[in-house]
């Protein structure tokens, strides 16, 4: 079969004041006219938008022998707009260091909690202050609630709740000796853990204590939440990360990570892939639904933090340097995507902004807000977590949370399960009236077993032993084919015995009855 290529711009080509002069029909031309006006619109508005249809927007691109990771903070600075520019800032705060960070879920609050007592909430866009304290005494966790207007703080030996404008609310003294925190927005849980081996779930909304979770692994080094389906992974001193979830005493999962300590964890959105950083300075790749490593990386000093973005990045904090590590879960990187040097101090906690190109850095030295381009995820669902939501908004998600609040039964390593149709047979599905009628009859064997078990030795039974008295007395009670055939036949029987002195009894009646009338006529 031919094919003929026909050039439409040719085809309909008129002469130079635009006519089509070949064509005799005038509204034709007027049709191939609007054709090509709209062609030329929608090739124009292709090139307008092939910018914004790149396949990795956001990130920075190096130019022949550049290198990404070279790139520094200042040359970013100078290059973005203005707005970008000014969320690039430092706070010098070397008396109170080191500090742990912590954003609020969307993005807009940042707290502060330096070792010796310092802690700090505030709008970081817009930089105003919402609280400052100086508590005294030791601070080893930060971490916001439900929103910015309660944040828990683990101090030197218990848990303390503060609101957003400094007033202490609650002292969980159950929590002793908490090194780490985290908080499960779906379940209104605050977990710690900490030096005393134990993790301890905390509903903040009742104030009851849901679980307390003896590791039976020494101290509790390092600790994340999963965001997929709420398990803590916990990090261990033999190298061994732990999966827990409050309806089980025992762990769920336990993986060796690394050879050392792990000193940090973190879990991806999605949670899929687990980075881990060990005290044997390497950092471990894992792939949570194979349990599997996926890769290596390796380090000059031991890392102290490591956090995921929302696209994937991993930022790793090790001595003075910040490390920003791009595609790990897709293939072994030889370079890091960017670096970043903090003279004179040592990274604490590192921390990406939600829907912000923005990393946080808690250091010996105060806090720094870099800017990592590609690292904030630009779509949000404002009807879950809105970064710019008012007053009126926060007050009806914050109700609207308490209303779903989910059990912490329903944590489980795939929470897809919950809520699902059984995938039993029809016929093996009871209604009430059978369901009810099962477990009477189990509760039955139940008692029949407990009073069989009553009679057992542990030695073996001798013959005229209570066990077989009691087998005996059982098989006389049992009702079987066999039983039944015997009772019939012998019902059959009794009848013919019956039946027989019924007969001789007539017979016998009937010989007398002659008996008596010879003798009337002798």
């Amino acid at each position: 079969m031919s094919t003929r290529r026909v050039d439409f711009n040719s085809s309909v080509k008129g002469d130079q004041n635009g006519k089509k002069s070949h064509i005799p029909n005038k509204k034709r031309v007027k049709q191939i006219q609007q054709m090509e006006d709209d062609y030329e619109d929608a090739l124009e508005s292709a090139q307008k938008a092939e910018i914004l249809l790149t396949e990795e927007q956001g990130f920075v691109e190096a130019e022949g022998m550049e290198r990404t990771w070279k790139f520094k903070q200042d040359d970013i600075v100078k290059n973005v707009d203005i707005s970008t520019a000014a969320k690039h800032f430092e706070l010098k705060l070397k008396d109170y260091g080191p500090y742990t960070i912590d954003y609020s879920r969307n993005g807009r609050d940042l707290l502060i909690g330096g070792k010796k007592g310092h802690v700090a909430s505030f709008d970081w866009r817009l930089g105003r202050l919402h609280t400052e304290l100086h508590l005294g005494e030791t601070v080893n966790a930060v971490k916001y609630l439900q929103n910015n207007q309660m944040f828990a703080v683990a101090q030197k030996k218990y848990v303390y709740i503060y609101d957003h404008e400094g007033t202490e609310i609650h002292k969980l003294s159950q929590h002793l000796d908490p090194t780490l925190l985290e908080f499960l927005p779906y379940h209104y849980l605050l977990v710690s853990a900490g030096k005393s081996g134990w993790i301890k779930y905390h509903d903040i909304s009742t104030g009851e204590m849901v679980s307390q979770i003896r590791t039976k692994l020494g101290p509790t080094v390092s600790m994340r939440q999963n965001p997929w389906n709420a398990v803590i992974h916990a990090g261990h001193s033999n190298g061994q990360v732990t999966l827990w979830s409050p309806s089980m005493s025992t762990p769920l999962v336990k993986i060796q990570a690394c050879n050392g300590p792990v000193r940090s964890l973190a879990v991806n959105r999605d949670g899929r892939y687990m980075a881990a950083l060990g005290a044997d300075k390497t950092l471990k790749i894992w792939d949570i639904r194979k349990f599997e490593e996926l890769g290596s990386y390796r380090a000059p000093t031991q890392g102290n933090t490591v956090d995921i973005s929302d696209t994937g990045l991993v930022s790793v904090g090790w001595g003075p340097h910040v490390t920003v590590w791009k595609d790990v879960f897709k293939f072994h990187q030889s370079d890091p995507y960017m670096s970043h040097l903090l003279p004179g101090s040592q990274v604490q906690t590192t921390r990406f902004v939600p829907f912000e190109d923005i990393l946080g850095v808690g250091h010996n030295n105060g806090f720094s807000s870099l800017i990592i381009p590609g690292a904030g995820e630009s779509n949000f669902d404002a009807l879950e977590i809105n970064p710019y939501e008012t007053t009126k908004m926060r007050r009806e998600g914050e109700v609207r949370m308490l209303m779903n609040k989910l059990k912490p039964d329903m944590i489980s390593l795939d929470p897809n399960n919950i809520g699902t149709v059984d995938k039993r047979k029809p016929q093996e599905r009871l209604n009430a009236r059978e369901a009810a009628q099962r477990e009477i009859e189990e509760k039955e064997k139940e008692e029949k077993s407990e009073n069989f078990e009553q009679y057992i030795r542990p030695d073996s039974a001798p013959k005229d032993s209570a066990l077989r008295k009691f087998k005996k007395k059982q098989r006389k009670n049992m009702i079987t084919e066999r039983s039944m055939r015997i009772e019939k036949a012998y019902e059959k029987e009794n009848e013919l015995r019956r039946q027989k002195e019924e007969l001789e009894n007539k017979i016998q009646q009937k010989k007398d009855e002659l008996e008596s009338a010879f003798d009337r006529f002798k």
